[in-house]
């Protein structure tokens, strides 16, 4: 790991207590606890935690401690957990390694992160054969096979062969390296996202104010590779709580479980709550259950967060924030059913402004881009100070945030609304369009199931807004129709050139369209012509 940045981590309001201590507690609380189900296997503290010590203690005993990391690329399932908290007692930091990723991004993410192991299941290694064995500082019996066996590759029982079950107790200092979250992205290398062992920590804080407790059942549906999914799945944890592990979502089946288990919690992105809604039993199932849901990783329209908070029983929060922290909101949907268009307010210890291109910090209501600073604020991007230096605003007093690279703006009673991304602004004829207003006009007709907006060539403007629309089954209106429509309800300079029917819209595996995967194809055939 970088060094610590002292001025980018402002002091917690709260003793920082390493996960791996909050863990012990919560296991010799109640033992007997049936503290995780994943597709039908259980286990109880009293049969995961020394699992969790048994790799502990394995990694210790190949010479790895604080500082050294490892990655794991694998389905969800109960072993990537025993590893991910084995891993943290050791003190060692996790590599949490997305699917989507290609062999050469991961390769190169491996490499850059100077992993020691790399777990993988079957459905993952395919994407390690290319390069395994081929890494400097990776041993031959480094490469850890969860679910199958094969030439090259250590079974995770025989690597656990003899471990000891004893707790393994290690001095973890708030600034140790909790994990190394690589940002999504399509093409290029992401950015390594280093989380301190206090950010985290912070994050468990943060969720019990949110309505995490002992007694919290969480539903899990997303991959663990990503932020979205361990920021309500380590709290739980941590808090004493129960989690249930869908390796994979669908959308009956959750609904099933959520039913059957008396599900309190739940953290979706919007596409999920989109395709869980339109089920067409939803209304038959009891979810009466629920205590709180919550929503990240993209915006929630103000159309859905309504069908929720009236048909869905339990409190409604959705969460504006940051892999790399600093910036963080949440909106109570039920509490503030007025502010849907927004995001909410900041939350405790979190200091938001909006800056304009010169970094001059605007006035509430004015239009700009948001940043923030907060108790929970990475190290830094892995091996990259000129990146970590470019994410950095600095206000005229020293104090140290972080640049969203989202556009948006403050009400008169300190509700964030969110615009656009900075880098999806469209720009015509010198006119600044943010392409969620659009979308917001668009989502209200009833013919329209989902849309993006985004900016294509135009020799005329420069660039024009153009809306890409996914229509609901059996929805009777034409592409030109459609565009009459949403031009009449927009300011001039809002108007979009067209609408393009689509099956479906690219998204990531948390939910968020890409846009820049849209826009390639119509600035390609620009450049050409």
């Amino acid at each position: 790991m970088s060094q610590t940045t002292p001025e980018t981590s402002p002091d917690a309001p709260f003793p920082f207590v390493h996960y791996a201590e909050r863990i012990r507690r919560a296991a010799a609380a109640n033992p007997s606890l049936e503290v995780i189900k994943c597709e039908g296997e259980v286990r109880t503290w009293a049969e995961f935690l020394p699992r969790t010590n048994m790799v502990a203690n394995m990694l210790n005993g190949r010479g790895l401690g604080r500082g050294d990391m490892v990655a794991v690329l694998a389905r969800s399932s109960v072993e990537y957990l025993e590893v991910y908290l084995g891993a943290l007692q050791a003190g060692l930091c996790i590599v949490p390694l997305s699917g989507m990723a290609s062999s050469e991004q991961l390769d190169v993410m491996i490499r850059d992160s100077g992993s020691k192991l790399v777990f993988a299941s079957q459905s993952t290694r395919e994407l390690i054969e290319p390069f395994r064995g081929k890494i400097e500082g990776l041993p031959a019996d480094g490469y850890v096979a969860f679910d199958f066996e094969g030439d090259g590759w250590t079974a995770y029982e025989d690597l656990l062969q003899g471990a000891s079950a004893e707790p393994l107790y290690v001095d973890v200092q708030p600034e140790d390296g909790f994990n190394l979250i690589y940002s999504s992205g399509t093409t290029g290398v992401p950015k390594g996202i280093e989380q301190s062992q206090k950010m985290r920590s912070q994050h468990v804080i943060r969720f019990e104010a949110l309505g995490v407790h002992s007694k919290a059942v969480t539903l899990v549906s997303t991959a663990m590779y990503s932020n979205t999914t361990l920021v309500a799945l380590l709290p739980t944890l941590a808090l004493g709580g129960r989690i249930i592990v869908m390796p994979k979502f669908d959308v009956e089946k959750f609904l099933k479980i959520a039913e059957a288990e008396r599900v309190t919690h739940a953290m979706l992105v919007p596409v999920q709550y989109q395709r869980i809604l339109a089920h067409p039993d939803f209304d038959k199932y009891d979810l009466s259950s629920f205590e709180v849901k919550l929503s990240t990783s993209a915006p929630l329209r103000e159309k859905v967060k309504r069908d929720i908070i009236t048909r869905w029983p339990g409190k409604m929060i959705e969460i504006y924030g940051l892999t790399e922290g600093g910036i963080g909101t949440a909106l109570s949907c039920t509490e503030f059913p007025d502010k849907l268009a927004s995001v909410g307010m900041a939350g405790e210890g979190t200091e938001l402004r909006i800056i304009n291109e010169e970094g001059v910090e605007l006035a509430q209501g004015e239009i700009g881009e948001i940043v923030g600073r907060s108790d929970a604020m990475m190290t830094g991007y892995h091996g990259r100070k000129d990146l970590t230096e470019a994410m950095i605003w600095r206000a005229p007093d020293g104090k140290v945030f972080f640049k969203s690279g989202d556009m948006g703006r403050f009400d008169e009673d300190g509700f964030l609304f969110l615009l656009d991304r900075k880098k999806d602004m469209i720009i015509s004829g010198g006119f600044n369009i943010y392409a969620a207003d659009i979308e917001v006009e668009l989502a209200q007709h009833e013919a329209v199931a989902d849309v993006a907006v985004i900016g294509i060539p135009s020799e005329e403007w420069g660039e024009t807004p153009l809306a890409l629309v996914v229509a609901k089954d059996g929805a009777d209106v034409t592409e030109a129709e459609l565009t009459q429509w949403v031009n009449d309800r927009l300011g001039k300079t809002q108007r979009i050139s067209g609408v393009e029917f689509r099956d479906e819209l690219p998204r990531s595996t948390i939910g968020k369209v890409m846009k820049r995967e849209l826009r390639i194809p119509y600035w390609e055939a620009a450049s050409i012509a």
